[in-house]
């Protein structure tokens, strides 16, 4: 017991103040002035925008003794929905004119793991509208979504990161349960590629050893989310990589296609697509990934998503080519036109980061 006092001691020493004391009284004054209190993510919810905004709900019921509810977008994928109290989260797709009666009548709101408003979607006007004060809790680059606090960190790991960091200055990580632990894990795990880029940084295996004390079972939440998909997703992996993978050998780079066709002959839900992106990176001396996807119903968008090693920025040649961002090795973004110009303009951004590649 005393090895434990002197050890979380040295570790609020040790981790980093992510906000200002003052700022820290403004937070607190605001949820406890509040009675309805929103948590909002960005569309096409992962890991991190809902381990984020189930673990902060969390501390909000436990800590605070506030009731909040979880407004996502549109569809999360299946091998998320097991997470504790999952059930709760409304999808604004779904329930629009319940959501919007909400937001105008909330007191505060907070924007979990976006770094613009446009990154809600059709949330994006009633959350603009909202005359809730509201915070961001983000560690995305560049945010510019108008707040009262901002707690913006790009350097993190993840969004997830940051709210153990919130909860560690806030002093309360003792009041909470598995039920904090587990989303929070999940979302800092799969916003890391299991822990296998940008996860260098010391702090985050101390969060980790924090959260086992937990007696959460990171291995049964890791099969949760990497071995937890159907036999069409297996089969769509296999065909992903024989018939549709685009290898540029000379600059270390790749791609591939997966078109509406594609999903139909593989019965494809929201989520299968996840980690393909990742594979091709196993090939020797690979420093670069891109996937090109097809709406599932829309015509003229591509969902692309980028993953790198090492030093190349996938986040920049988002932005400049796939009108996206992200982070130095894991980014997404998005084309509106068709899929055979969204293979030109891949080898066209493979072309002009050669001396990057090479």
């Amino acid at each position: 017991m005393l090895f434990q006092l002197v050890l979380r001691t040295f570790a609020h020493a040790m981790l980093n103040e992510i906000i200002s004391s003052q700022e820290l009284e403004k937070l607190k004054k605001f949820i406890t002035e509040s009675e309805t209190i929103v948590l909002t993510c960005h569309q096409n919810p992962d890991g991190d925008a809902l381990g984020s905004c189930m673990a902060w709900a969390e501390v909000l019921r436990s800590v605070f003794g506030k009731q909040p509810q979880i407004f996502v977008p549109d569809q999360y994928p299946d091998y998320l929905q097991w997470l504790p109290n999952s059930e709760k989260i409304i999808r604004y797709d779904k329930h629009r004119e319940g959501c919007d009666f909400e937001l105008a009548h909330a007191h505060l709101v907070f924007c979990m793991d976006f770094n613009t408003v446009g990154r809600t979607a059709d949330m994006a006007h009633a959350l603009e509208a909202s005359p809730a004060k509201k915070i961001l809790i983000d560690h995305h680059l560049n945010p510019d979504v108008p707040t009262e606090l901002s707690i913006s960190h790009p350097e993190a790991c993840s969004t997830c990161e940051l709210v153990f960091r919130l909860v560690w200055q806030l002093g309360c990580f003792e009041q909470l349960t598995k039920h904090f632990a587990v989303p929070l894990y999940c979302g800092m795990m799969t916003d890391t590629g299991g822990f296998t880029y940008n996860s260098s940084d010391p702090d985050i295996f101390f969060i980790i050893s924090q959260l086992l004390t937990k007696r959460i079972n990171k291995d049964k939440i890791y099969r949760n989310v990497y071995h937890n998909f159907s036999e069409n997703r297996l089969r769509l992996m296999g065909f992903v990589m024989y018939e549709r993978l685009v290898v540029d050998a000379e600059r270390h780079a790749s791609y591939f296609t997966i078109t509406r066709d594609d999903m139909r002959r593989f019965h494809f839900v929201k989520g299968d697509a996840e980690g393909l992106v990742n594979m091709p990176l196993q090939i020797k001396g690979h420093k670069l990934s891109i996937s090109l996807r097809e709406d599932t119903e829309k015509d003229n968008l591509i969902w692309v998503s980028l993953r790198s090693v090492d030093q190349f920025p996938c986040n920049e040649m988002s932005a400049r080519f796939f009108n996206g961002g992200g982070h130095l090795n894991a980014s997404g973004g998005r084309l509106y036109c068709s899929l055979s110009e969204a293979v030109e303009i891949t080898k066209q951004a493979i072309q002009a980061f050669e001396d990057k590649l090479i």
